[in-house]
C-alpha cells in the first residue's frame, strides 16, 4: 500500500534510522565486533598455551624413556622454560605407587600432569594421563606430535626403514578437496567459502534480531507516549505499519550493503594478496541474491515483531512474548553454522526450502555447494510467499493492538483480532 502517507511515514522512518547514532555506531561496530571475537578466541586459546606447565613422563621401558627425552627436548617451550619435563621409568605396579605420592602435587597444582607410557603403547599408542585438568588440550596438541614421532620411531626401529620412510609414517593424510560443477570446471575447494557462509549466517542472525527488537521497542514507545493516536489521525494503520517497515527495511539493507563491500571488492579485485586457500569462490550474483534474499526477510520478521510490539504495552512484557520469534530466526541460525561440517545433509535441505528458515540457510548453502535450479525456485517461493502471508495477519493485530492499552490481552484474544473482518 503505497501513496502519500505511506512514503511520509518512510521518510520519517528513514530520517530517523539513517541519521541516528545508532545506525552509524552499528554500521562501523559490527565488523568491529564480529572481528573482535574472532580476535579474543584466537587470544584466549593462545594465552592458555602460553601457561609453564611442569609434567612427569613415566615410560615403561627405557627404550622409549630415551626417545621421548630425545624428541620432546627439541620442543620450542622445553627450549624457552615454558615447559618443564621430568622423565623416568618404571613397571606398571611401580607407576601406581608413585602416582599415589605424587597426588598431592597434582592437587596443590605444583606438578600440572603425569604421562605413563606403557611398553604396549609403541603398538597401540595408548597413553594415560593424570591430573587436576585431565582435559587440557592446549598441553595435548603441544605433546601428541613429539610422543607420537618417539613410538614410531621405536616401532619400526627393527624393520630397518630409512628415515624417509619412517617420516612417511609419521605424517597423517592430507585431503585437497576439489568442487565438481555443472558447468564441467573443477576447482580446488579452500576455507573461503566456508568463512563466507559463516559471515552470511552470522549478519543474518544479528541483523535480523537487532532491527527486529528495534522496531518492536519503536512501536511499544510510540503506544506508550500516544504518539501513535496523532499519527492514526493522518494515516490508517496499515499505511503506518507499512511505511516503518519499510523504512527499517531499507535502513537494514543499506547497512548490510555497507558490511558486504569489503567482501565485494576481494571478490572483484585481485589487488588484495589474499592466499588461494581463503579466497572465497562465488560472484556478485550470490551477492546480489543475499541482499534481497536478506530485505524480504528482514520485511517479514519486521512484520511480526511490529505485530508483537503492537501487543503490549512495556518492553518487559513485549520481551516475554516475542520469544517464538525469536526460535524462528536462532534455530535456523545453529542450522546454518552447522553446515560448515556438512552443507548436504538432510536437515540443511529441507530448512532451506521452509518458510523462515530458508531466509537464513539458504544464503550459506549457496556459497558452500552447487544448488540445484528447482530448490532455489522453491526457497525464492517459499521466502516470498512467507512474507506475502505474514502482512494480513500481522496488519490485523497492528490494527487492534496498537490503540488498545490497559490488562494485557489473552493469546486467545489475539487470535479473535485476526478473524476479525474489517
Amino acid at each position: 500500500m503505497l501513496n502519500k502517507r505511506t512514503l511520509a511515514v518512510l521518510k520519517r522512518e528513514l530520517r530517523e534510522k539513517l541519521l541516528s547514532r545508532t545506525f552509524i555506531l552499528m554500521t562501523v561496530l559490527i565488523p568491529v565486533f564480529l572481528f573482535g571475537i574472532l580476535g579474543i578466541q584466537t587470544y584466549l586459546y593462545s594465552a592458555g598455551s602460553d601457561e609453564k606447565a611442569k609434567i612427569e613422563i613415566i615410560s615403561g621401558s627405557q627404550q622409549i624413556t630415551g626417545a621421548l627425552q630425545k624428541t620432546l627436548s627439541q620442543m620450542k617451550d622445553v627450549k624457552n622454560n615454558k615447559l618443564k619435563i621430568e622423565f623416568s621409568t618404571q613397571t606398571k605396579a611401580q607407576f601406581t605407587q608413585t602416582l599415589n605420592s605424587l597426588k598431592g602435587n597434582i592437587l596443590s597444582e605444583k606438578l600440572t600432569g603425569v604421562f605413563y607410557i606403557p611398553d604396549s603403547a609403541v603398538n597401540n599408542k595408548s597413553v594415560e594421563y593424570y591430573s587436576k585438568n585431565p582435559n587440557n588440550n592446549s598441553l595435548f596438541n603441544k605433546l601428541k606430535d613429539p610422543i607420537n614421532k618417539a613410538l614410531v620411531d621405536i616401532h619400526f626401529t627393527d624393520m630397518k626403514l630409512s628415515e624417509a620412510e619412517i617420516n612417511f609414517a609419521r605424517s597423517s593424510v592430507d585431503i585437497n578437496s576439489f568442487r565438481v560443477s555443472k558447468d564441467q570446471k573443477i576447482k580446488e575447494e579452500g576455507a573461503g567459502n566456508s568463512i563466507v557462509a559463516f559471515l552470511f549466517t552470522f549478519l543474518l542472525y544479528f541483523s535480523l534480531l537487532f532491527l527486529g527488537t528495534m522496531m518492536m521497542r519503536s512501536v511499544v514507545q510510540e503506544k506508550n507516549n500516544r504518539i501513535v493516536e496523532v499519527l492514526l489521525s493522518s494515516v490508517n494503520s496499515s499505511e503506518l505499519m507499512t511505511g516503518k517497515i519499510l523504512g527499517v527495511g531499507i535502513t537494514g539493507l543499506m547497512q548490510m550493503a555497507i558490511w558486504l563491500i569489503p567482501l565485494m571488492v576481494v571478490i572483484s579485485s585481485s589487488f588484495f594478496m589474499i592466499p588461494n586457500e581463503y579466497m572465497p569462490d562465488m560472484n556478485f550474483a550470490q551477492v546480489i541474491y543475499f541482499l534481497l534474499n536478506y530485505f524480504v526477510g528482514l520485511i517479514t520478521f519486521l512484520g511480526l515483531f511490529a505485530s508483537v510490539g503492537a501487543i503490549f504495552d512495556n518492553d518487559q512484557d513485549a520481551q516475554s512474548g516475542v520469544w517464538p520469534i525469536t526460535l524462528l530466526i536462532m534455530i535456523p541460525f545453529f542450522i546454518g553454522i552447522s553446515m560448515v561440517s556438512n552443507p548436504e545433509n538432510q536437515i540443511a535441505k529441507i530448512a532451506s526450502m521452509l518458510p523462515f528458515a530458508s531466509i537464513i540457510v539458504m544464503p550459506a548453502r549457496l556459497v558452500l555447494v552447487e544448488i540445484p535450479t528447482w530448490q532455489m525456485v522453491v526457497s525464492i517461493i517459499v521466502t516470498l510467499g512467507t512474507m506475502i502471508a505474514i502482512f494480513p495477519v500481522a496488519g490485523k493485530i497492528y490494527r487492534v493492538g496498537v490503540l488498545r492499552t490497559g490488562k494485557k490481552p489473552q493469546w486467545s484474544e489475539v487470535i479473535k483480532w485476526i478473524s476479525y473482518k474489517y
